[in-house]
């Protein structure tokens, strides 16, 4: 089997504006790595990409290869010379056989590796023609298991929180002077973007259980969040999600589970645990939690042991948990508390989880990625807390795009009873993320199942006129409204604000 090659070789990314890939993308980037890639759209995310010297294609073609294909053309026609004439007789033989080494041995070297997703289709042109020409071809897990093989690596797993828990821990260890390398799912400001080199030995990543790839991984500390039945597609009960989990923890180093999640504590081989709950007799727990406007506080024990007081400036439970995740690691590094805490109180979070995009008219506009029931659940129960907190807002709005036709038919029951902390729903059609619709569902059934459990629910399928929707008809002073989805549902916030700053529509409602 081909491994991955970090010494020199080439790398081209299909698909490279997608979160995950384009991380390390950034990374082998920075390692002074040859790096090109291909994605259908430009954007900031490939721009960045750019000002690293990386060769950006917004097209997926066989043409896109032939960038570093030049190079052995080169070769190529230095050898055809060679075996062409001016040679000896006697010697013809032997500079023909190593001219032809010299050719394959160039060959190999700059053919690049190509790294793609599970969501490139194997008829996609780009990967044909890498397969003809003897190309390495890597999933992005491949990749990333190489470069948690070569350092003091954190790798996160979970069902849900990984991406926060991640950029906590990231955040934490910057701040704490270690400098690690980070790789994430999400956006972050303090380091400008889903990834970051550094200079020590410690790395910082976020790894995906949807596809099984989490089995590559042999991190130095692992850490499980949860574990639910979330991608339909690839698994068909929790017993494949909990053995996927199982080969990972055993390939930990070190396992730190949260005992919150029943599966993960009856079902892992944890050596360090974390709960919300003291009755788990968790090594790290929590007592005296405080929820206000601006975030939570809550004392932290260690194995019995007060350690202090932990302030965050991100909302809910699940936040919390994360957080404690990030002291557990924290801890084992041998960081101070006080260091810890200090870090984490001035963590403000990660782009689209409960990300504040604007305020209007007195209606605060809110982005969050939760697309699972139980992610739901948790985003509603923090905006619910919010409001509650806050005198000037009187209304939960939630805007939900649905994402995949699987997860929307598998968890239709669950998402009609998921928006209870809502004052009122508003549901869009389905985002497909390229998947068939093999159960024929579609978002209005999504809208009705969530209506036999609430009493105001609208469904508006098109985005195309959503923001005039939720502008003319729905949205009022006081509200706090959270668009949820991990889909383009977001990319309507922006219009829908501006509705709100043209001056015939700043009256109020």
């Amino acid at each position: 089997m081909n491994k991955v090659d970090l010494s020199g070789k080439p790398f081209h990314f299909i698909g490279v504006g997608g979160i995950g890939m384009s991380a390390l993308a950034y990374i082998v980037a920075k390692r002074q790595l040859p790096v090109s890639g291909s994605d259908l759209r430009a954007s900031h995310i490939t721009e960045r990409l750019q000002s690293l010297g990386v060769q950006i294609f917004t097209s997926q073609t066989a043409a896109n290869l032939n960038f570093f294909k030049y190079q052995t053309e080169v070769i190529c026609q230095t050898s055809s010379v060679l075996l062409a004439g001016n040679i000896p007789e006697t010697n013809s033989n032997n500079a023909a056989i190593s001219a032809r080494h010299s050719h394959q041995n160039e060959k190999a070297n700059y053919l690049p590796q190509v790294v793609c997703s599970t969501a490139i289709n194997p008829n996609n042109p780009e990967y044909q023609a890498a397969l003809e020409l003897g190309c390495p071809i890597f999933h992005r897990s491949d990749l990333l298991a190489a470069l948690i093989a070569d350092s003091y690596s954190i790798a996160v797993s979970g069902t849900h929180g990984k991406t926060t828990t991640s950029s906590m821990i990231s955040y934490m260890l910057l701040r704490a002077g270690l400098d690690p390398t980070i790789i994430v799912g999400g956006e972050v400001d303090a380091w400008e973007g889903n990834a970051r080199i550094g200079e020590s030995e410690f790395l910082v990543a976020e790894a995906d259980e949807s596809d099984g790839s989490l089995v590559k991984h042999s991190p130095t500390i692992g850490i499980v969040t949860n574990i639910e039945l979330d991608h339909p597609d690839h698994y068909e009960s929790l017993e494949e999600v909990v053995q996927i989990f199982q080969t990972f923890a055993r390939q930990c180093g070190t396992l730190i589970g949260c005992f919150d999640d029943e599966v993960v504590r009856h079902n892992l081989p944890v050596d360090i645990s974390y709960s919300l709950n003291p009755e788990t007799e968790a090594d790290y727990i929590i007592k005296d939690i405080s929820y206000y406007y601006q975030g939570c506080q809550a004392q932290v024990w260690e194995r019995g042991k007060y350690l202090g007081d932990l302030q965050l400036q991100l909302l809910g439970k699940h936040n919390l948990s994360n957080a404690l995740a990030a002291v557990a690691v924290g801890r084992k590094l041998g960081l101070e508390f006080p260091v810890i805490a200090k870090a984490l109180a001035s963590f403000s979070g990660t782009k689209r989880r409960f990300e504040h995009r604007g305020e209007a008219n007195n209606i605060t506009f809110i982005d969050d990625y939760a697309h699972h029931p139980s992610e739901i659940k948790a985003t509603l129960d923090a905006a619910r807390l919010k409001i509650q907190e806050d005198a000037n807002k009187q209304r939960v709005i939630a805007v939900f795009q649905p994402h995949r036709y699987s997860r929307s038919q598998t968890f239709l029951q669950e998402f009609a009873t998921s928006f209870g902390d809502a004052d009122l729903v508003v549901a869009t059609d389905i985002y497909s993320a390229g998947e068939k619709n093999q159960s024929g569902i579609e978002g209005q059934q999504v809208a009705e199942a969530i209506a036999r459990n609430h009493s105001q629910v609208y469904y508006h399928p098109s985005l195309d006129s959503l923001s005039s929707f939720l502008h003319q008809q729905i949205l009022q002073p006081g509200d706090l409204v959270v668009f949820l989805g991990a889909g383009n549902l977001n990319q309507i916030i922006p219009q829908t604000l501006i509705l709100y700053t043209q001056p015939e529509n700043t009256t109020q409602k």
